[in-house]
C-alpha cells in the first residue's frame, strides 16, 4: 500500500490581502512540466507581482516565479513563464465578467499541493485599495496586536 506524503507546501501572497480588497475565491489546477511540479514541492516558487489573464476561453497566470529544478539538466523549464489555469466554463465566464468591470483585477492568493500531489493555485477577484484603505488594515492589525498583548499579561 502507498504511504500518503506529507505535504507542507503553502506559498501565499502577502501583497495580494494589502493591496487589493478580496471579494471572490476559486481554486484552479495548474498546467505544470515535470521540473515545475518538483521546485513547487521544494517550495521554491513565488506569487509576488503575479496576476492573471482572462484570453480565448482560458485564464493563464503571468509572471508568477517558479525556481529552476536542480538536478534538471537541459530538460528545465523558464522560470517566470506564462502558465494555464484549469477551471470550469462557469467560473472563467465570472471572471471574464469581473475582469472587464473597471477597477476589479484577478490576483493569486495561494500556491499549495493537496491530498493528491496536485498543485493547487487559489486566485481571488479582488478591487484595489486606495491609501486611506491600506492605513486603515495597518491602523486594525496594530491595534489587534496591541489587544492580543494586553490581553497575554
Amino acid at each position: 500500500m502507498k504511504e500518503k506524503l506529507k505535504n507542507n507546501v503553502l506559498i501565499k501572497n502577502k501583497r495580494a490581502t494589502f493591496d487589493y480588497e478580496l471579494l471572490e475565491t476559486f481554486t484552479a489546477g495548474i498546467v505544470l512540466t515535470g521540473t515545475e511540479i518538483k521546485s513547487i514541492r521544494l517550495g521554491k516558487a513565488s506569487l509576488v507581482d503575479t496576476f492573471c489573464i482572462v484570453e480565448k476561453g482560458e485564464v493563464w497566470v503571468k509572471n508568477m516565479y517558479v525556481a529552476e529544478y536542480f538536478y534538471g539538466t537541459y530538460n528545465n523549464h523558464i522560470a517566470r513563464r506564462d502558465r494555464k489555469l484549469l477551471l470550469n466554463k462557469k467560473e472563467i465566464s465570472k471572471l471574464f465578467d469581473a475582469i472587464r468591470t473597471n477597477g476589479f483585477t484577478v490576483v493569486p492568493t495561494r500556491l499549495f499541493i493537496n491530498e493528491k500531489g496536485l498543485a493547487k493555485l487559489v486566485i481571488a477577484i479582488a478591487k484595489g485599495k486606495k491609501q486611506y484603505d491600506k492605513r486603515e488594515a495597518i491602523r486594525e492589525r496594530d491595534d489587534r496586536r496591541e489587544m492580543d498583548r494586553a490581553f497575554k499579561h
